[in-house]
């Protein structure tokens, strides 16, 4: 795997490239690191993945050989763990997911005891302890001991609901939980705030996570809120992060209009400051526009929820994210949450008095095509000559109204190559060219 932390963590094959001897050396680096500010608890979650618990096993050991506790609170979001790690003032907290993956692969996250996932140089650090296998291993009574947290879930949830004043009664809401982190929590969240509650995909049985399911198979909540005559629909990912809409039409809102809804609102109640988002340059051009025409701004941050939390922290922002569904409320959280992505946009909603298909009409929608090539070989793609002549030449025939942003995935052996134009036959033609020369040069096929 070559330098372990990527974009979001630690990921691959588990049991293949993240074996349980890598969680192990992983976990106990990770607890070294983190007992230098606090001899506290590493609170440990997961998501409903089979390897999950063989890797959940693996990190448990590696913590505790270095006398710190270890709390398991089981199956539960992402961003649960993260809330936890500060509300019950761990040491820090570790996540075992691969998030949006399909089931083969998992993943490991780290959180500081600020409940913020670790920067790039205490990754680093982590990765020289991985290499160095030294430091304290404590002995008899000085052994980190295994304590299960099952309860604390419930802490998270109610945390979220004190995010929201919110009434759902009247409100029918399908949800579709991807047979990952959510199952057993979003039904409960939304009915325990009144809604009429009809829930997909909430069956994990370890080897069905993400499989046709949840936010990345956007068609399936689309069919099934029809299916059910439910007012909206929400779909979530496998380990809760991110959110998919469906409005009260029918249609799709992703993470740009969401960002568009609730950043406008706040804008125009002036609670936005400096009058500003954080998106990606993956975000629709449209996003820019619709802030611009209201007096505001959007700031683009790296793809990656990680370089979009450390440019609103550098900027004082408190809203930004990604097209994804990957949505950041730093007033509320310190990491995405499905959930409360949710629940802030039916609060919004309520306030407005206006439907979701409405509301998401303050944004038009440029013409946008991300294609996914699967390559053989994912680096030196930036140094290849023919490479960099498709780009600047599509980048010319995309200008002056257009964009194409070309990178390698930090978790796949992927190149995305997302165009965006306000004539989509123009897009087509103008991408074509750039996805052929990636498959002669780095060896693959267009994924999506």
């Amino acid at each position: 795997m070559g330098r372990y932390f990527g974009t979001d963590g630690v990921r691959g094959v588990a049991n293949s490239e993240l074996t349980p001897e890598l969680a192990l050396r992983i976990g106990r680096a990770a607890a070294l690191r983190l007992r230098e500010k606090s001899q506290g608890p590493i609170i440990i979650g997961r998501d409903t993945r089979l390897s999950g618990q063989m890797l959940e096993s693996a990190v448990v050991a590696g913590v505790t050989s270095t006398g710190l506790d270890a709390f398991l609170v089981g199956i539960i979001p992402t961003p649960g763990v993260a809330f936890l790690t500060k509300a019950l003032g761990c040491a820090g907290g570790i996540v075992i997911s691969a998030s949006h993956n399909p089931l083969e692969d998992n993943g490991i996250k780290v959180f500081g005891p600020d409940g913020y996932k670790l920067s790039e140089a205490e990754e680093e650090e982590i990765e020289e302890l991985i290499a160095a296998d030294d430091g304290p291993r404590p002995i008899a009574e000085a052994v980190g001991r295994v304590i299960p947290k099952p309860e604390t879930a419930g802490l998270y949830l109610e945390y979220l609901k004190e995010q929201v004043s919110l009434d759902l009664r009247g409100l029918h809401v399908a949800l579709d939980c991807a047979n990952g982190a959510t199952s057993a929590y979003a039904a409960q969240l939304f009915s325990s705030l009144g809604a009429k509650v009809t829930a997909y995909y909430d069956q994990p049985n370890g080897t069905n996570i993400n499989h046709f399911c949840g936010s990345t198979y956007p068609e399936k909540i689309q069919n099934l809120t029809r299916e059910a005559g439910a007012d909206l629909g929400f779909a979530f990912d496998g380990d809760g992060d991110r959110i998919l809409v469906v409005d009260e039409q029918g249609g799709f809102i992703d993470g740009d209009q969401i960002l568009a809804i609730i950043g406008l609102y706040l804008l125009k109640q002036g609670r936005l400051p400096a009058g500003k988002v954080v998106a990606t340059a993956y975000s629709n051009g449209g996003l820019r526009k619709a802030f611009l025409e209201s007096g505001g701004d959007v700031v683009y941050a790296k793809p990656g929820d990680r370089y979009v939390l450390e440019t609103m922290l550098e900027l004082g922002s408190i809203l930004g994210g990604e097209q994804s569904g990957h949505i950041i409320f730093l007033e509320n959280s310190t990491t995405g949450d499905g959930m409360l992505t949710a629940l802030k946009l039916l609060e919004t909603r309520a306030i407005q008095g206006k439907p979701l298909a409405e509301l998401a009409a303050c944004m038009s929608i440029f013409p946008q095509q991300l294609v996914n090539v699967r390559v053989e070989n994912k680096n030196g793609w930036q140094d290849n000559a023919r490479i960099q002549e498709a780009i600047n030449l599509a980048q010319e025939k995309l200008a002056p109204f257009g964009r194409l942003f070309v990178r390698a995935s930090g978790t796949e052996p992927v190149i995305r190559v997302m165009g965006e134009h306000p004539d989509q036959a123009t897009l087509q033609a103008v991408l074509e060219p750039v996805i052929t020369v990636i498959e002669q040069e780095q060896g693959g096929s267009r994924a999506s």
